[in-house]
């Protein structure tokens, strides 16, 4: 599995810089291992690695002792899986709104994607 990371059309990786600015480097260390697991295992990463959530979009699972990072990802033909981007975990459901921006995300991605400009 080719697992990227989804880009703005300025070149900024939403997930990347996330990633990026988790602190508890024990924490960024485990998602890192989660998208590597991803890399390996493709659609048969389950829990407690990946999740999923609803309308083909996914999470990547990370814990370290009180902290829970997640990063959205989907699938696209071609064996790849794109991961669009991340929060830091504080409630018990995965807020709508960090969902709605994965859809736009791939929904961009898509549109970039089949012009040949992704």
């Amino acid at each position: 599995m080719v697992v990227e990371f989804y880009k703005l059309e300025s070149g900024a990786k939403p997930a990347g810089e996330f990633i990026k600015s988790i602190t508890d480097k024990e924490l960024r260390a485990k998602m890192i291992r989660a998208i590597k697991l991803l890399e390996k295992y493709g659609t048969e990463l389950g829990m407690p690695d990946s999740k999923y959530l609803e309308d083909g979009v996914f999470e990547l699972r990370a814990i370290s002792g009180n902290n829970i990072a997640r990063c959205l990802y989907f699938f696209v033909v071609g064996n790849r899986a794109i991961v669009t981007n991340g929060y830091v975990k504080k409630t018990q459901r995965t807020p709508k709104d960090i969902i709605k921006k994965a859809k736009e995300y791939r929904l961009d991605f898509e549109r970039r994607n089949s012009n040949g400009r992704y």
